[in-house]
């Protein structure tokens, strides 16, 4: 009998030992939580992405709006982690510093009206309920998400610190993908000076694949130059000259580019 008392304790001591070895894994590093909203009667599940050892952490946390590509477009809550930012952050885990907000938009839907909206709706969320710092929310996007960066950006010119759009642009890249632009300056004369001119005081780093043959670098030059005419105060063009459509895994993996987004504050 005594002997089984003691092998008894020996396993509880050795369960509650590996239990904290698993609870310190999980505290080390930063992990995604499933959430979900409801806009206009329609739910949507959206991922957030939870810095490492975020309550201990002294003052309210940075917070990065995250809009996919049109390969990550679905309802399953969890295709958009897993091109893009997503796997940067599972890379840096231990070392990211911000909440971050991906959304999901339908199949066969762009980054515009009710999508933009539970976006935002999603980012609303986080803020309160992780504690996010107002005044340092950040916006980026690529591809589709670029353009969307640039939809959300100019219907809410005042909100955000930064934004960073990757391989997006402003007019359709193409005749197929007609639906994909930014739609609030369709009816400009000059829609890249109209852009400039609303968003002009809003920091900006935009970054393009000079070979990138799916949505073409020409309208992000043609916006750096307007900005500079418009005199902004802080917009930036990277372009790789070697780099294609898949710009954003040197984007996000550009130490320099983090740098400068946290610390720009409205």
């Amino acid at each position: 009998m005594a002997r089984q008392r003691a092998a008894w304790w020996m396993w509880v001591v050795a369960v509650l030992v590996l239990s904290g070895c698993a609870t310190t894994r999980v505290a080390d590093k930063g992990h995604f939580v499933e959430r979900s909203v409801t806009v206009d009667g329609r739910a949507s599940r959206y991922q957030v992405f939870v810095p490492r050892d975020a309550k201990a952490q002294r003052g309210a946390l940075p917070v990065v709006l995250f809009l996919h590509g049109s390969g990550e477009r679905g309802s399953d809550g969890h295709r958009q982690t897993t091109a893009g930012l997503g796997p940067h952050l599972r890379d840096h885990a231990r070392d990211f510093p911000a909440l971050v907000v991906l959304p999901q938009a339908p199949e066969d839907q762009e980054w515009s009206g009710i999508n933009n909206r539970i976006a935002l709706a999603a980012l609303d969320a986080t803020i309160v309920e992780f504690g996010a710092d107002p005044a340092r929310q950040y916006l980026t996007g690529m591809s589709m998400g670029g353009y969307g960066s640039w939809n959300i950006a100019l219907e809410h010119p005042t909100r955000f610190a930064a934004i960073v759009p990757v391989c997006g642009a402003v007019l359709a890249p193409r005749a197929v993908r007609a639906s994909l632009f930014v739609e609030s300056v369709a009816n400009e004369a000059d829609p890249y000076a109209a852009i400039a001119e609303r968003l002009r005081a809003t920091p900006i780093w935009m970054f393009h694949g000079a070979l990138d043959d799916v949505v073409l670098p020409a309208d992000d030059r043609k916006l750096k130059a307007a900005f500079d005419a418009a005199g902004a105060g802080d917009v930036r063009y990277t372009e790789y000259p070697q780099g294609n459509h898949n710009a954003w895994d040197a984007t996000y993996a550009d130490a320099a580019m983090w740098d400068w987004l946290f610390a720009q504050r409205r």
